[in-house]
């Protein structure tokens, strides 16, 4: 392992124009995109896109320069927000490392608060290669009538290696391996159920005690940045929700893909190919891909609109049917040139959605998706449609009650019976048997609100309530052939053509659901990080209710 990290170095280093464009991603759990959608909405910059991240580090520089030209327009947190960020991004807006300090090289600064710590940087004409350690303890717990009663402290160590060559290449890597502390196996199977990492880990299921992951990928981008192509996994985000996204979201872990990205002016566009891990009712399957493209117009600074298409392909390792970057997905599925006898197996969802700035600090987006969209029978009703409707409408107000840095976001979504799921079992819209899209299963609706508050820039606490309403259920005969499903499984649509598929029938369950999460930065780049889970579950259909809690309590170094 340290040979092949001399290697790597070695041959970054072998590439050694002055420029300070980063065209390495910055990854969508960064706070800088909730700071630079709350600056969107403040009307402080207007042309970002939060419907299609990451994006790269000159861009999010870019929007940083924006904002401290008009930083008289904004709050005390808020200027102390970009001067925290001005130094995160120091190099990518400067070209300088003055506010930064390489560990290898001064070991005193370890705790200082006024620099970027990295354990080592390199920079010249040609190439820049930034290296960091990360670190974390996690204390979890839980308690309640349906989780029962847990504890398990995991602890994860790992690096990040990023960086640019010739200014139009960008590199990234980061890699951590994880192990279980303390804890017995229903404290995994406990850890495993609340955290999609740790859900997709086979070592971690099968071993339990042992866990890794990995994001890595190349991205090389034109000059003038109208075009870019990145290989390699890392996490997307499509969709204008502000509490969860119906299109592409994080409650799956990362996939490998090739990606597209065009823009000029107002246009952009994105067309992804991926890689997904899948199986038929527990059967793993040889190969499961998605293929997407995304269209993303700016009419205005009050008013933008995307559309979203996206097909999830079974045991076809390639196809260039779906490597056409230039297509309509939906026709090329059922014009494609190899037709396995199984004309019915891929999985086509097809979505448009909007946000529209109408005030000063006032966000309101929709959003509507089709699964499997067949046009014969669109406008019609009964049992048998192929149809399946998804639509969610969002809120965001900033500053909200005039409170400044509290930020308010309200989201209804509705999933009709068997969105997300697929016939055939093969191409539910899933990565892990989790899903790519929204956290709801299918036959489910949610309302949610969310409170945001920068206590201070280094402090946050955010407040989510959820109401959920859903139906599941199979039901089958003697020989275990199932008679009726109420879709509500995404991973099970087994009798789909013969089942009612009608909005929360089946077997009813009622959720109400409090999140909190507090966020402390103590010392840069040093986090305490705490979330509280209360649920209340009420089984309708069994008369019966649960009481849940669990919580995570985190120290986290990145540097």
């Amino acid at each position: 392992m340290r040979k092949l990290f001399t290697v790597i170095i070695i041959f970054l280093f072998s590439f050694l124009n002055k420029s300070y464009s980063q065209v390495e991603l910055v990854p969508p759990d960064n706070h800088v995109y909730n700071y630079l959608q709350r600056m969107l909405v403040m009307n402080i910059i207007t042309d970002y896109n939060p419907a299609n991240i990451p994006v790269s580090r000159e861009t999010v520089s870019g929007y940083l320069k924006i904002i401290e030209s008009k930083q008289d327009r904004i709050s005390s947190t808020d200027r102390k927000l970009l001067n925290d960020f001005s130094t995160e991004f120091e190099y990518d807006l400067k070209g300088s490392v003055k506010k930064s300090a390489s560990l290898f090289k001064e070991v005193k600064n370890i705790f200082s608060d006024d620099r970027q710590k990295n354990l080592y940087s390199y920079n010249d004409s040609n190439a820049t290669l930034f290296l960091d350690a990360l670190g974390s303890v996690s204390q979890r717990g839980s308690d309640g009538d349906s989780i029962g009663k847990n504890s398990i402290l995991l602890g994860e160590l790992g690096f990040r290696v990023r960086g640019t060559l010739f200014n139009s290449v960008g590199y990234y890597l980061r890699a951590t391996n994880g192990q279980k502390l303390s804890g017995d196996t229903d404290d995994v199977n406990f850890a495993r159920y609340t955290d999609p990492k740790l859900y997709a880990q086979y070592k971690f299921q099968y071993e339990r005690r042992n866990f890794d992951t990995f994001d890595g990928y190349l991205r090389y981008r034109t000059n003038k940045n109208w075009l870019a192509l990145t290989v390699g996994r890392n996490p997307v985000y499509q969709g204008f929700g502000f509490i969860d996204r119906l299109f592409l979201s994080n409650n799956t872990v990362p996939f490998d893909f090739l990606k597209l990205d065009l823009a000029y002016k107002a246009v952009s566009y994105s067309f992804l190919y991926g890689s997904l891990r899948g199986d038929s009712l527990g059967i793993p399957l040889d190969a499961k891909n998605l293929s997407t493209h995304r269209l993303d117009v700016r009419f205005s600074d009050a008013f933008r609109m995307g559309f979203f298409e996206s097909v999830s392909i079974a045991n076809s390792p390639f196809s260039f049917t779906f490597l056409n970057p230039v297509s309509f997905l939906t026709s090329a599925e059922l014009n494609k040139a190899s037709q396995s006898g199984d004309n019915n197996v891929n999985n086509s969802i097809i979505g448009i959605d909007m946000m529209v700035i109408p005030l000063k600090n006032l966000a309101v987006q929709g959003s509507f998706l089709v699964d499997d969209l067949e046009f014969s029978t669109l406008f019609k009703s009964n049992a048998q449609i192929t149809n399946k409707f998804a639509y969610q409408i969002g809120l965001m107000w900033a500053n909200a009650f005039s409170i400044p840095n509290l930020d308010l976001k309200t989201e209804y979504t509705h999933l009709d019976p068997f969105v997300y799921s697929h016939v055939s079992n093969k191409t539910n819209y899933t990565n892990w048997g989790l899903p790519l899209g929204h956290h709801l299963e299918p036959n489910s609706d949610e309302a949610a609100l969310k409170l945001d508050y920068n206590i201070t820039n280094r402090v946050n606490i955010n407040l989510l309530y959820q109401h959920q309403r859903s139906a599941n259920g199979i039901v089958t005969d003697s020989l275990g052939r199932v008679i009726v499903n109420y879709g509500g499984n995404i991973n099970n649509a087994t009798g789909y053509s013969y089942s009612d598929p009608a909005f929360l029938k089946g077997n009813r369950i009622d959720r109400d659901i409090i999140t909190a999460n507090l966020s402390w930065q103590f010392i840069r780049q040093f986090f305490v990080e705490v979330k509280y889970v209360q649920r209340f579950i009420n089984n309708i259909y069994q008369n019966k209710k649960f009481n849940d809690k669990y919580f995570f309590a985190t120290l986290r170094i990145d540097y």
